[in-house]
């Protein structure tokens, strides 16, 4: 009998303990300190703080329906109708968008940069890789549409997970936006995590996968399978850009080809030769450009 009850004991600590551990690196995944953020950025010029600072540009507080406030930028230089919002990486914020920001300021656009829940000055507990999060960013377009009004030019630029939610947002029959840049998404969460455990842990991922799916969705409120770009890529009409480097070794770039080959309707692919994940402007900014030219030119060419 007492031998039953330690393996009881046993079993239920090793269940316990893997389902916290692995939720939590999840739920609660590090982040980045905003100021090594800034200082990175500001070191590598691609954020001039004066430069920055002297730009047109209102805080506005979105109200998130997961029930907390998101941190807004409206950044507003032209007089324009053609927005671009951009979406920030899992660990980063607003400041990691500036660089995008740039890119379509030259080009006579206005933008909105904000931060995602948990990340900046926004509210929000947990990271959910897109599921809560393409809802915010509903929350953010809508938003815009209430002090734009109908008649605008939407474009959403998303880097890693700010490239999944921003898919997942386009793909849940809203396809609110006139084009998508995605860079570096994953394809399938479940996917993305099973392929991260084998790169962290020496054991085969079935030992603790489906505890620590069972526990996102116990402390969380979703299943982690329901986060699957893939999945809704079918759905979006508009034009997408898909970007990947060759060398990302965190997010593989056989998940954006797969996205790519799924999409149906206009499309284009960039695959930089050079830089890590999430990396590709950084180290190859002018072919970047260049193919968010082609990209622009083309799809508000047919629009």
């Amino acid at each position: 009998m007492k031998k039953w009850w330690l393996a009881l004991v046993g079993i239920l600590t090793y269940i316990i303990g893997v389902g916290l551990y692995f939720s939590n690196r999840i739920m609660y995944m590090k982040k980045k300190e905003d100021a090594f953020i800034q200082n990175r950025e500001i070191t590598a010029k691609r954020l001039i703080r004066e430069d920055f600072d002297n730009l047109p540009k209102t805080d506005i507080w979105v109200s998130s329906p997961s029930g907390y406030s998101l941190k807004c930028l409206f950044v507003e230089p032209h007089d324009t109708n053609k927005w671009v919002v951009i979406s920030h990486g899992v660990t980063e914020n607003k400041v990691n968008s500036i660089k995008y920001m740039n890119i379509f300021l030259k080009r006579g656009f206005n933008t909105i940069i904000y931060d995602h829940r948990r990340h900046g000055d926004s509210g929000g507990k947990t990271s959910s890789y897109g599921h809560y999060e393409k809802l915010d960013l509903k929350a953010v377009i809508d938003e815009l549409k209430r002090r734009k009004g109908p008649d605008l030019t939407i474009g959403i630029h998303g880097e890693s997970m700010g490239a999944a939610t921003l898919l997942l947002y386009a793909g849940m029959l809203e396809d609110g936006a006139d084009f998508y840049i995605a860079d570096c998404p994953f394809s399938n969460f479940e996917d993305q995590i099973q392929h991260q455990l084998k790169a962290e842990i020496p054991i085969p991922s079935w030992t603790v996968f489906p505890l620590g799916r069972m526990f996102i969705k116990l402390r969380d409120g979703y299943w982690t399978n329901e986060v699957s770009p893939i999945e809704y890529i079918k759905n979006i009409r508009s034009p997408v850009l898909f970007i990947h480097s060759e060398q990302d070794t965190f997010i593989p770039v056989s998940m954006t080809i797969e996205l790519y080959a799924a999409k149906e309707g206009p499309k284009q692919l960039y695959i930089a030769k050079k830089g890590a994940h999430a990396q590709s402007y950084n180290e190859n900014p002018q072919e970047y450009e260049a193919q968010i030219d082609q990209f622009l030119e083309t799809c508000l060419k047919s629009s």
